[in-house]
Formats: structure tokens, sequence, C-alpha cells
């Protein structure tokens, strides 16, 4: 990575300063590089000096000046910078050698192929998927290009929840609610079935009872209500798998939650655990026959049982097991610590099933690293998974747990109004609640974001305007930091100009264009790498030094688990090339110049082409 080097090297050069003042270096100075807003300021400075006076007891300047004549003496970084300047009070300004940085490559640090265990999407069986939902796919998609790309080596987890109360809920409905409508799919009649069966336990409360049932038989397994479950679980997964499909997002291996059950992986951990002293059967009070993993903490321990510390419970005073102990158990497998595996059959073509069924023995799980992705409201839970893992002793595995929480999605007023959802209260946005059944399901908004592109272009003989819907959408869920709850307008998501997924792909289309005409020409020459230009225009040198920051971009990204730091990076070098294109004639003037400038165009296509393709957005020739 090119600005991991210069850190490198300026390191030396600190270390170079101390050795010949004889002072020992401790290495507590943290050495950092930042691209100036002012590009008269160096392409790359740091501060170091500052931080090194309070040590060295000498004035910035000085020090800046003996840093300069180290980098000097190490050859200019090995011929990667131009010229180095020190500038009040202490900046010590980096000017990259851009000719040299193009002829050399940047590689990222060599991974040891870790292997990664991504989970997510984990929608309930019950009913059709929303944009929520979506929200959850595209960031765990994303995760797992963004590993991928950086050497690990990737497993993708889809969890189903079929002994959960929302599949029981919709059993139950279909069990006991008469209801007919014009459905096209199952998950949209369930939809609507899960909707009416929660406004009917609010109408008789007494029917929730019939919810404790259907779970008891979902658990046992093997009698009607648990067949009913079984088909109407793998139904709606199928529809969720090809949703998810035309989105680009697939997955390695679906993890039954009965198989968890009832293949004896809760059995294989609860050993584990009672052999702990946090995990007891409580014999009195709220709590009095339920088995709880005990918070270490005596503030917790007094706390009164709420709706969060209440997730401590694994198994509830009934015998039904709560999400959390069923998580545990799972987690205990995907680090390879039970003594236990699944058989596996497929599900479709690549993707395969955990399940009862005679089937295969294959190597998933076994990971170094977990990451699940998961809204933020289940904090709590993952804490007690940690916790678990942690009090059986597995704590490199708990400090390799990580739990990507992220907001929900809500509708812009605009939006909710396109749906027919009533906006005269004002509110600034409308969440979406499948029990009352408002939401936008993932195929309605893809059928409404396609209409619109389609009544909106006039060339249509590039992308589709489905892919373009899709596209578009994947992007509007990923741009955003992960903690902020999306206020998705259908309007923004598809605008061509600002941070969208369409202006990204009509940049790189429009980059493509270029370099058909200068070939359609021939103004391309063979030469793989042209003269620079003894000077740069102002957009070029901003182009070439944000170019340079993509592998650290990407390396940082893979490190804080952030897709929107690739967003952010994206929608920057779209502006910049936009402004490049605009202010700076590609295929008109001196030879010397067309050749730089195709180059650049060529180096921007390969860069944005390599973070549309991690982003997971297509890479067009033309739009």
């Amino acid at each position: 990575m090119f600005s991991q080097l210069i850190r490198t090297n300026l390191e030396q050069s600190v270390r170079g300063v101390f050795n010949s003042l004889s002072i020992t270096y401790t290495g507590e100075i943290n050495v950092r590089i930042e691209q100036p807003a002012n590009l008269e300021h160096g392409d790359y400075s740091s501060s170091i000096a500052m931080q090194m006076a309070k040590i060295v007891r000498k004035a910035p300047m000085g020090i800046a000046e003996l840093v300069k004549a180290e980098i000097q003496k190490q050859g200019y970084m090995e011929g990667l910078l131009d010229k180095v300047e020190v500038a009040a009070p202490g900046f010590i300004n980096l000017y990259v050698n851009w000719q040299e940085w193009a002829g050399r490559t940047f590689e990222l640090p060599p991974n040891s192929g870790e292997k990664a265990v991504i989970e997510h999407t984990s929608i309930n069986p019950n009913k059709s998927a929303h944009i929520g939902h979506l929200r959850n796919s595209c960031i765990g998609d994303a995760l797992v290009r963004i590993l991928k790309r950086t050497g690990y080596n990737v497993e993708v987890h889809n969890y189903i929840d079929d002994l959960g109360n929302q599949l029981a809920d919709t059993v139950v409905g279909l069990l006991n609610i008469p209801f007919e409508g014009e459905h096209i799919r199952f998950g949209d009649y369930c939809w609507d079935i899960y909707s009416r069966v929660n406004k009917e336990y609010a109408r008789n409360p007494e029917m929730t009872d019939k919810r404790t049932d259907i779970l008891h038989a979902l658990e046992r397994g093997g009698e009607n209500e648990a067949w009913l479950g079984n088909l109407v679980a793998e139904r709606i997964v199928r529809e969720h798998v090809e949703e998810m499909k035309s989105f680009g997002i697939e997955y390695d291996l679906l993890v039954w939650e009965s198989s968890i059950v009832r293949e004896g992986f809760w059995s294989s951990a609860f050993q584990l655990l009672v052999k702990t002293e946090v995990f007891v059967q409580e014999k009195e009070g709220k709590l009095a026959g339920c088995w709880v993993l005990k918070q270490s903490s005596v503030a917790d321990a007094e706390a009164e049982v709420d709706e969060y510390n209440i997730d401590k419970v694994l198994v509830r005073s009934n015998g039904i097991l709560t999400y959390t102990a069923k998580d545990i158990a799972y987690h205990l497998w995907k680090f390879g610590l039970l003594e236990k595996d699944f058989s596996y059959h497929e599900f479709t073509a690549g993707l395969w099933t955990t399940g009862l069924t005679t089937g295969r023995a294959l190597s998933f799980g076994k990971a170094d690293m977990v990451i699940n992705v998961i809204d933020y409201r289940q904090e709590y839970p993952q804490q007690m998974v940690k916790q678990a893992l942690q009090v059986l002793g597995y704590t490199d595995q708990a400090e390799k747990l990580h739990h990507v929480s992220y907001g929900v999605v809500s509708l812009s007023p605009a939006s909710a109004a396109e749906l027919g959802i009533d906006i005269s209260d004002g509110r600034t946005s409308y969440a979406m609640s499948g029990r009352q059944g408002i939401g936008v399901k993932v195929t309605d908004l893809v059928l409404l974001m396609e209409k619109a592109i389609e009544q909106s272009r006039s060339d249509k003989s590039g992308l589709s305007s489905k892919d373009i819907a899709t596209a578009a959408i994947r992007y509007y869920l990923l741009r955003f930091n992960l903690g902020t709850e999306i206020i998705f307008d259908f309007r923004q998501a598809t605008e061509i100009s600002g941070n969208t997924g369409v202006y990204l792909m009509y940049t790189y289309a429009r980059a493509n264009s270029v370099l058909s005409k200068a070939a359609a020409t021939n103004l391309m020459d063979d030469a793989l790498l042209p003269q620079f230009p003894a000077e740069f225009e102002k957009a070029e040198s901003a182009l070439l030094r944000h170019l340079s920051t993509w592998e650290d971009t990407l390396f940082l990204a893979s490190k804080e688990l952030t897709p929107s730091t690739l967003c952010n990076y994206v929608h920057t070098l779209a502006t910049l090339f936009n402004n490049f294109y605009s202010l700076c004639p590609i295929l008109k003037g001196a030879e010397s110049s067309i050749q730089f400038r195709l180059w650049l165009t060529s180096r921007v296509i390969h860069t944005l082409g390599d973070v549309l393709r991690v982003l997971g957005l297509p890479t067009p020739n033309r739009m």
C-alpha cells in the first residue's frame, strides 16, 4: 500500500533522527500522514516533528529539518518523492514522484488466508423480505466481497430461524385466520396473514396460547404443525434466496435452527455451560425455573428484570429455548468448538443446507473469525454470545467474534405516500412493521424503481432498467454509515447526480467511452506508461492523489468492516474524474498530453471498476 509505504519510510527517518541525537527511540510516537486539502502543501504531509519536540526538546522547525535530511539520505524514499519541504510551525510536506509511483505495484498486506464466516440476511422465514432485510443483506455481501478481495477465505451463512415466534405466528394464522386475496407469491400471502394474526392477538390475547403450542410442536418436529412449519419456511426461504440473487447476493450454507436443536448441538453446548458457575437454573422470583447466564458484574446482577437483561434467559421455565441459547450453540460450532457436525445436502445449485436428511460430510465452520451482520437492536444478545464464549474459556474466539450493527430503514414521507401510507401526521419518517403489515417488500421496491428508471431514460441500449434499479437500491443502502437510520427515498436513490449508484455507473461508462473513441481514431499508444507532464493541472493532480489511496482505503474498510468507507472513496473518485473530464480535454492537444490523460483515464477505469465490483455494482460500458 502506497501511503503505508510512505509512513514506514517516514518512521525510519524518525528513527534516524533519534539515533543521530543519541536518544533511545521507544516507538511511542504515532507516525501519521495525511493528504493536505491545499495541493500547494504537498501530496502528503506530517506533523511528526511537533510530536517529537516534547521528547527531543528542540524546536519543531529544527526537528523537521533533521527528518527532511534523513529522508534525503534514504534517497527520497526509494525515489518515490520528488522533494520534501518544511513549513511552519513544523510540518513536513512530501511531494510524490508520480511517474515513479505509476510504474510500481502496491499490494495489500499479505493475508495468511484466515477463514472468516460471515452470517447475514437471516430473515425470519414467515413472510416476504422487506427493504430493512435488504440493508442487512447488502451490508453482509459487501463485507464478503471486501474480505475476499483482501485475501480472506470467506464462508457465507444464512441462518434460518424456523423455530421462532414469527414462523409460529404465521402457522397460527394459516390454521386459524380465514383469508382470501390476490397474491403471486406465497411470501406475500403470508405477509398479510402475519399482520392479521397479530391484530387478532390484540383483540383476543388468549389466542397467543396457540403460538406457544405451535412453538412446542416446531421444536418437537414430526407432527402436523411441525410439517406445516417446515413447508412454509422452506417455500419462503426459496423466495428469499431468489430475491437476493437478483442483487448479486449469494450464500454458501443455510443453517436451520431446527437442525441445531434436533441434532443435539444445543445439548452439547448445555453440557459445557452447566459446568460453569454463571449458568444456573433460577429457583425463585420472576425467573424461577429458567436457565440463566448470569452477568459477572454486581450492578447487573442486582438490576431488575427488564426487556434487555431478560435476554440472559437461555431456557425458559416452560422448556422453550430462547434465540440466544441456540445462537450460543451455533457459534460454538462456527468456531469448531463442538465435537459435532451437520450433514449437508444441496438446497439449490451451489448452495448447501443443514438438515436431517442423509447428506454429505463437508468442511463448513471451523472459523478463525466470525462476523454477524445484525441490526443494533440485537446488540445485547450478541454480547451474551460473546460472554458465553468467554466463560467457557474461549477468549481468543470471543475476541474474533464481531457484531456489525446497523440502523434500521424507514420511509421518507414522499415514499410512504407513494405506498398509500397516511402521512397526515407530518412525521419526518415512517417506520416499517411486519406485525402491522407496513413496509416495502423487496420485489415491490424493485418494480417501482425499475418503472421510474424506464420512464426517465431516453437511451435503453445499455444496462436493463432492472439492473440499474437493483444497483441503485444496493448502493443507496450501503453509502450511509452503519449506525445511521436510513430514511429511504425512491427519487433520491435513482438520481443521476450526487452520491448514487447511477452516477457511479454513468461515470464508469463515460470513462470507457473516452477510451473507445481514442481506439477508434487510433489515438491510443501501445506504450504502457507515457511520459508525465512536468507540471500537472490541478484536476490531474487531485485525481492522481486520490487514486493512490485506493489500496489503503480498501484495507481500512476490511479492518473496520465499513462498506460506507468504500462508498465515500468511490463517490469522490467519480467526482474528481468528471471534474478532470470537464476541465482537461482528453482527446485534444499535444500528443504527450493526450497519452498521459488517456493513461490516467484507463487508471480510473481500473480502480473505479475494482471498487464497483467490491461493492457489488455492475461495470457497464454504456448505460
